[in-house]
């Protein structure tokens, strides 16, 4: 990581090198990677020592609460991660056991945010909505941003709707140019060879296994919409936005084919 971290540098123009201690996949865990390097002090520690020692960039850290659900570990190394050479930390709120399921600890979030001053702490977990976003600058002052993961994935409008502090009732056809757009960029980058449309096409249906779980502002009884609701099927207010609200797969296929080709 190192090395990596020295070619980056003198071959590639980048703003920030971060090393991501969150991913909780098993074949990365049990290989020692993402947040198997939590369970790793010493090889951590070197990791980071050494990075920060061969980079003038800014080096992130991005860590979960720790790998077991009844045993957080960060609050005691955020401060560690601040003297080995961190210029800021994400926390995202869960275990590695937790995955992506009951909600994120921003109360701890916030607890490491004061352990780890004056390095900033970014927290990350279940941003979905203007509101989610604002109430951690409220609730939370020593959290200095946040990170969004799922929530872009979910709703690619989300930083609009940040910005303009609103609930964008986007309409199924502006959610299909979004789709689009992403298919030409997939098919620029790849190729639009064989192997470069499977690529695209493998991608936009990961994709759209997360923005399917997106409901209509304007068919929520309470919004704004929180990132773990299922909501259960409906009926959308045209045939496209049922289509896409569908869980489904073969449903998704039916969106890339007449829609995106």
């Amino acid at each position: 990581m190192t090395r990596c971290t020295q070619l980056l540098e003198e071959q590639m123009s980048i703003n920030f090198i971060d090393v991501n201690l969150g991913c909780p996949i098993e074949l990365v865990y049990q290989q020692g990677g993402g947040s198997g390097l939590l369970r790793r002090e010493k090889v951590l520690e070197s990791v980071v020592r050494s990075m920060s020692n061969v980079t003038n960039l800014p080096l992130t850290i991005k860590t979960r609460t720790g790998v077991y659900t009844d045993k957080n570990i960060a609050h005691t190394l955020v401060p560690k991660f601040r003297d080995w050479g961190a210029s800021l930390i994400t926390v995202h709120g869960r275990s590695r056991e937790q995955r992506y399921t009951r909600n994120a600890d921003w109360n701890y979030i916030e607890t490491c945010a004061k352990l780890a001053s004056p390095t900033p702490v970014f927290g990350n977990g279940d941003i979905l909505s203007y509101e989610d976003y604002e109430r951690v600058s409220i609730d939370y002052p020593s959290i200095k941003g946040v990170m969004i993961g799922r929530g872009a994935l979910i709703k690619p409008w989300l930083f609009t709707e940040i910005k303009e502090k609103r609930h964008w009732d986007i309409s199924s056809s502006e959610r299909l140019d979004i789709l689009r757009k992403y298919v030409n960029y997939g098919l620029e980058h790849w190729g639009s060879d064989t192997k470069g449309v499977e690529n695209t096409r493998r991608f936009l249906l990961e994709w759209l296994s997360f923005m399917y779980r997106y409901i209509p502002v304007g068919l929520l009884e309470e919004p704004p919409q929180k990132i773990n609701q299922r909501p259960p099927g409906y009926r959308g207010r045209d045939d496209l936005e049922t289509l896409m609200a569908s869980a489904n797969c073969t449903d998704w296929i039916k969106i890339r084919t007449p829609h995106l080709g």
